[in-house]
This record gives structure tokens, sequence and C-alpha cells, in this order.
């Protein structure tokens, strides 16, 4: 039997709300399916199910909120049957309740295998819940915070992540006063009240990455004339929707530094580095709502710049039309902050966890810079990284932005995949 879970997709969610279900008992599904919707404190997200599989039991109800970690539906692996127990299963799924059209997405959901089938159901909606979600429990251990008597925002009263952060001590700081579960409910239900509570989201997220990651950060200013000049001879051939942008050259730039210093391409998790085995740099989003979301674009570093154009265009639309996958919203490894077209000169990001590293990019000016000798007026772009010292040291921090800016003076070798450059 597999359970399929609410997962974490980062520091800053410790619960979602049900608001589709897109299979039904008896179904077979495959590994990457989309088979439910979830809502966030961010968004609304396509739940892709992570194992191939025959729906057995769906064990939330639409509109019900979960914390992180509830069982929402059961499967039976390929070739199992269903237990004797649990045969009976309801002839119809839950009503399907559609999304609304304006609900940003933002996707959750993972599979726990190898569970007893006689692990008890989720609770019917009535009954009551847990009084402290899961993650929680985890930071206020982490914390030493006391959560008897803790007041709780979340559903039926439950303690938070956001309440557990505002109780944590801070100097000359009164902790902040708990937000009832009625008043978080009218505030959401609004699109400006959706933005709020995603700013405070972004918020717990980037406090606790300051609190808990050393962070070290370094810049470099990088000559753009070679890849600019490249860039514009190979759009000239192009029809105008498909010429390439300076942000994909950017991208696969930091991807490809990114494998040779594998330091800064990773999670934190459980007290020690996870290197990853591939490249999926996180793309950080501004949406028309407020607020950002940092999707990956997958193997970065494999794939040729077209593809990545191609890529890119979808990730930017259905992140601001609300149809992002859960995949897409856990899989980062290195996220890139491009602020040049806001006109910025510089922007020195906070690294979002469990990641250990974030790249950012500022607008392309011009200054005066000295080239064979001579005096020339060089369009310069200021990279800069900030990386987590508990992995990495300003030694390799610098190696991989002199790699960043060594790949952009080779542009053409940007272009292919890793064979065709060979």
């Amino acid at each position: 039997m597999i359970e399929f879970r609410l997962p974490s997709l980062g520091s800053d969610m410790d619960q979602g709300k049900l608001v589709e279900w897109r299979i039904r008992p008896g179904q077979a599904v495959r590994k990457g399916d989309v088979v439910a919707v979830v809502d966030t404190s961010k968004a609304a997200v396509d739940v892709e199910i992570w194992a191939d599989g025959t729906v057995h039991r769906l064990l939330a109800e639409i509109g019900q909120t979960l914390p992180v970690g509830s069982v929402m539906a059961t499967l039976l692996a390929p070739g199992e049957s269903a237990p004797d127990e649990c045969a009976a299963m309801p002839a119809q799924p839950p009503p399907v309740v559609p999304a609304p059209a304006s609900a940003v997405a933002v996707a959750v959901a993972t599979v726990v295998a190898a569970v007893p089938a006689t692990r008890a159901a989720a609770p019917a909606s009535g009954a009551t819940r847990p009084r402290v979600t899961p993650a929680a429990r985890r930071r206020a251990a982490e914390r030493g915070v006391a959560l008897d008597g803790l007041p709780g925002s979340g559903p039926d009263g439950a303690v938070t992540l956001a309440d557990v952060e505002r109780a944590l001590p801070r100097p000359g700081v009164a902790p902040a006063p708990a937000v009832s579960t009625a008043a978080t409910t009218a505030t959401t239900a609004t699109p400006a009240g959706r933005a709020v509570e995603m700013r405070r989201a972004i918020a717990a997220a980037m406090t606790r990455s300051k609190r808990e990651i050393p962070h070290y950060q370094l810049a470099e200013s990088v000559p753009m004339r070679a890849a600019l000049d490249w860039m514009r001879e190979a759009n000239a051939t192009r029809p105008v929707t498909e010429r390439l942008l300076p942000a994909v050259l950017l991208l696969k730039a930091v991807a490809l530094a990114a494998r040779e210093v594998p330091e800064v391409n990773g999670r934190f998790i459980d007290g020690g580095f996870q290197p990853a085995p591939a490249v999926h740099v996180g793309v950080a989003i501004s949406l028309r709502t407020g607020g950002l979301v940092a999707p990956a674009l997958h193997d970065v570093a494999d794939k040729p710049l077209d593809l990545l154009m191609r890529e890119l265009g979808d990730l930017v639309r259905r992140a601001r039309t609300g149809s992002l996958r859960s995949s897409e919203m856990s899989d980062p490894t290195i996220t890139v902050t491009n602020l040049g077209d806001q006109g910025v000169e510089a922007v020195f990001g906070v690294i979002y966890p469990p990641q250990v590293a974030l790249v950012g990019f500022g607008r392309v000016t011009e200054r005066a810079w000295v080239e064979g000798g001579q005096v020339t007026v060089m369009p310069v772009l200021t990279a800069s990284l900030a990386a987590d010292h508990r992995v990495s040291d300003g030694h390799r921090g610098a190696l991989f932005l002199a790699r960043l800016r060594e790949w952009l003076q080779q542009p053409q070798r940007l272009q292919g995949s890793p064979h065709e450059r060979s």
C-alpha cells in the first residue's frame, strides 16, 4: 500500500487546502500525473503523483485544510490487491470543485511506500485535528519553544509554523499577537488578502534563512560585449517569436558554473549538505497579484538555448496564470533572481532554504573598461552570489563567479548540449 501525503514545499509551508481531486478510486495513475490541486499560502498548484499505481481510497475531502504530512489518499502498487478489510470503496469520488480561475498556482505532494494497510484513515472534516502541525512541532523542538498554551491560528486552533516563529524570543521585541483563524480566513478570501498571506510566508522563510544560514556574499563585474554581440547575431536570422533573451544565457552559464563548483548546487537537510546530481535552476518570477515564486527549470546545464528559451517563456506564463506543477516548486537546487529589468545595478539576495546558494543579476551598464591596454566603453553586468558558509567558503564562491564570467565570454559554447560543445 502506498500513502500519498501532503509534504512541505519549503520552510514557508505547513498546511494546504485541497480544492480539487482529479482522480477517483480504481483509476490507474502513472508517475507525473496530476492528481489534485492544493491551495497553499502562496497559491493553488497542480499536484503530481510520484509513483505508478491504482487509486485505492481518497482520504481528504474537498475544502479540507490539512497539515503537512497528512495522508491524502492511498494507492495500490502495481500487482497489489486491495486488502479484504478495505475492499469496500466508494462508487463515486468526492465532488470536484474547480479552483478559482484567478488562483495563482503552486503545488504539493509526495509518496511514501510500504506502509501497513491498517493505518488509520485521515479524520473526517468535522473531526478534531492535531493541535500542532508537524512543521510547527519540529521548529518548536529546534528552538526550545514551549507549545503548551501557545495560541494557534491554524484550522481548529492548530499551532502553525507561523505561530512558533512569532513566539521566538527576539531581543527588545515583544512577540507579535496571534492571528485568529477567523481573521486568517477573512484575509485570504480576497486577492489583496492572498497577497498579504504570501508576504507573510515569504517573510517567515527569509527570517529563518537569515537566522539559520551563515551567509557570505560576493560580487563580480562581468563584461558582456561578447555575449550581447553573439546574441544579436544569432537573433538576426530568427523570427521575433524565437529570439533569445539575455536571461537565458545567464541561466545556462549559472548551471554550467554550478556543475563545476558543486558546493553551490544542492540542499542542506538534517544537518548536512546533499549535493544535487543535476542543476535545476529556480527562476524568481514576480506575480501580478504581488509576491513571487521561484519554480525550477530542470536540467538547465544539459539543454540548448533554444529549448531553454521556450521552457522559460512557458514557465513564466504558467506561473502568472496559475498552472505550475509540484515538481517545479520542490526541485530547485540553486535560484537565480534577475532584477536588471527593474533598473537596479546589483542585487544581493537571501538564500531560500534548504538551498545553499542564490545568484543575483542587475542591469547591464556601460562603463569605462581597460581592454588590451586601451580604455574602451564596455557593457558590464554585476553578478552576485549569496552562499551558505556551512557548505562552502569564499574561495569556492569566488571560483563559481569566475567560471560564470568565463562561460559568458564564450557564448557560442552555451548554445548546444554538452555533447555538441565537446
